[in-house]
């Protein structure tokens, strides 16, 4: 049985959090094992909850990339402080009435996935406000697996900062230690670890699936994330809009029969199936795209599935890579990986570079690997 940080800080009391001032760093993954909403369970237990502060998405679940204001709890009255709208990092003034700050939110373990930059800032913000910090640790879905290349400071942007690799392999707790030394943050920072969590994938647990975002329904589309997102910066449609996003991919003018034997005889062991879909929503809305279906395994490499793809698509000449394609895979030559004109095992030196930096940061069990 695995419990996670919250299981563990119930389990003991909730001692860390009596007699202080909590700000809660949160979204609507903050559940217990049992799926008991989080923010319930501290009230319930009389910890002082003052201020929340949510990421990408809200506390609700919005649209990505969607915006939104501060507001109030409509249940327990409690300032909701927007860390996705006019500003992504808390302001001295959001944080004179706390004296300790929480972080619980599921991540998914990929470098441009928003939250782990709350995660970033709001240590920042507490280090130069003189603010204790402790993380609710949760598993990474992905386990220990990490890759891709450390994205270099000068592609840095809300999808990929702090020379991570685009597959990192930690947790939370482990991500807030590693920001720590890596920022030479001062502050006082502690995790509430996993119990039973020895660095396995999702689907080698007890866990049921907590939805990280809108766009990430299950955890077979989590799997698919890892390198389908890379098509986010082509004008082919990576199901955002469909009942499978990241499963299904396609466009319009694509020959999807075509393109199903060409990952057939690329990829062997890929479970796969011709799809036509018609997005509700995104790319290509109502109108009727070919493309193919897949059905990930843990043992999947989708990183290069999409390069593949990428240097596939590019012999269309509807085919569209926009430049912040360099962003999403951390690299400045991005466009020429995508077109096939470079080869990505470069990236491997660099991503066992920060294996061997965050070595010793490890919490659980499982070592990282590079995922060849």
């Amino acid at each position: 049985m695995i419990l996670q940080g919250i299981d563990v800080l119930e389990k003991n009391e909730f001692r860390p959090l009596r007699r202080r001032k909590v700000g809660l760093i949160t979204n609507y993954s903050f559940v217990t094992k049992d799926m008991r909403q989080g923010l319930d369970v501290l009230i319930q237990n009389n910890i002082n909850v003052v201020k929340i502060f949510t990421p990408e998405h809200g506390l609700y679940g919005l649209p990505d990339g969607e915006t939104f204001n501060d507001t109030l709890h409509p249940k327990y009255k409690i300032p909701v402080i927007s860390l996705y709208g006019k500003k992504k990092k808390p302001e001295s003034n959001d944080l004179e009435d706390i004296d300790i700050l929480v972080y619980d939110i599921q991540d998914v373990g990929l470098r441009y996935y928003t939250f782990i930059y709350t995660l970033a800032y709001t240590l920042e913000a507490a280090s130069e406000n003189g603010i204790d910090y402790l993380v609710l640790d949760r598993i990474n879905p992905l386990g220990r697996k990490v890759y891709g290349p450390r994205i270099p400071d000068k592609l840095s942007s809300f999808v990929g900062d702090y020379l991570l690799p685009t597959r990192y392999g930690l947790t939370p707790g482990e991500l807030a230690q590693y920001f720590l030394r890596l920022k030479k943050l001062d502050l006082e920072l502690k995790v509430i670890p996993l119990e039973g969590w020895g660095g396995e994938g999702f689907n080698q647990t007890d866990l049921l699936w907590n939805v990280p975002s809108p766009a990430l329904p299950t955890y077979e589309a989590t799997l698919c994330y890892a390198g389908i997102c890379f098509l986010e910066a082509t004008n082919v449609s990576e199901g955002r809009g469909t009942p499978k996003p990241f499963q299904y991919i396609g466009a319009p003018w694509v020959d999807n029969d075509e393109l199903y034997e060409f990952l057939k005889d690329m990829f062997p062991n890929l479970i796969l199936r011709k799809r036509e879909f018609i997005p509700r929503f995104g790319k290509y809305a109502q109108q009727l795209c070919f493309g193919v279906e897949f059905f990930p395994k843990f043992e999947d490499n989708f990183f290069e599935v999409s390069i593949s793809l990428l240097h596939y698509l590019s012999k269309y000449p509807e085919m569209k890579i926009d430049k912040h394609i360099s962003r999403l895979m951390g690299d400045e030559l991005a466009l020429e990986i995508a077109t096939g004109k470079t080869d990505v095992n470069v990236w491997r030196k660099s991503a066992e570079e920060f294996i061997d930096t965050v070595s010793d940061l490890l919490i659980y069990g499982g070592n990282l690997y590079y995922d060849s």
